[in-house]
């Protein structure tokens, strides 16, 4: 995206369940939709779900005969063996940004392409079982005693590529599902992460709410983004795309501006048509 490199942002997560390509699908497509050129790899060929996500908007597209923002997208299968570097470097070309979903396990593939990333988000949903993953929390005081094994992971990664590329990677801490009322235990889970936060060096932003429409929207591949192809859009779609768009905007991606101020006019539109 700056000065023509393509930018690189990969979605990361040893658990699953935390909403990770469902919010790795909606940038890609957003950023689409705001005039970037995109490219998606997905790391997680057993179950394959930005791969199948795209695959379904396709279809769709193909089925309505009308464009929609497309993403040039493939799934890593190491059987071909070709290097993961390799398969991003031909996904790069001509791109302004690659989003990169992997599997939710320690895989060596997802090490490699962490060591490159711009912009590494780790979405986990608002639960100690989901904060377990970043670090270890006492039981009686709720303080963090120390980080987790992916911490540590995430910080052998920063640091290789700093040494191989001289820059650092912006790393994310992506709250999906977060709860509109406060509770004793959210308030607990977000101490926790503001201090993990200032020990590890990570950034949060607010992801996703849970709801039902991000499961409706998958047999189509469609995405909040499209709104005039989902039929009768209720509050909670105009709600859940403002809420893609903060998202987007809390990444602080290279010439951004464009990009939230487009989703910005979309949702506008569509909430008025």
């Amino acid at each position: 995206m700056a000065g023509g490199r393509t930018h690189i942002i990969v979605f990361a997560n040893e658990k699953g369940g935390t909403g990770k390509s469902t919010t790795a699908v909606h940038t890609a497509v957003a950023l689409a939709a705001a005039g970037k050129k995109v490219a998606a790899l997905d790391l997680d060929t057993r179950q394959r779900t930005l791969g199948r996500y795209l695959d379904n908007r396709a279809a769709t597209q193909r089925r309505i005969i009308t464009p929609l923002p497309m993403v040039d997208y493939d799934t890593f299968d190491p059987a071909k063996g070709e290097p993961v570097e390799e398969a991003l470097t031909r996904l790069a070309d001509g791109a302004d940004v690659i989003v990169i979903d992997t599997p939710g396990r320690d895989d060596p593939h997802a090490r490699a392409v962490m060591a490159m990333a711009d912009t590494l988000v780790t979405p986990i949903n608002d639960s100690f079982v989901d904060l377990d993953l970043i670090g270890e929390v006492d039981p009686e005081t709720y303080k963090v005693r120390r980080p987790s094994f992916y911490a540590e992971v995430v910080w052998k990664s920063r640091t290789q590529r700093a040494k191989t590329h001289g820059a650092s990677v912006d790393w994310v801490l992506l709250r999906n599902r977060l709860q509109h009322v406060e509770a004793k235990n959210m308030r607990r889970v977000a101490e926790a992460i503001g201090d993990l936060s200032r020990r590890v060096g990570f950034r949060v932003i607010p992801g996703l709410g849970e709801r039902v429409i991000f499961r409706e929207l998958f047999p189509r591949g469609l995405t909040l983004i499209d709104l005039p192809h989902i039929g009768e859009a209720s509050i909670a779609h105009v709600t859940a795309r403002q809420e893609l768009r903060e998202m987007i905007a809390g990444f602080d991606l290279p010439n951004e501006e464009h990009a939230t101020s487009t989703l910005q006019a979309g949702g506008m539109k569509a909430a008025v048509g």
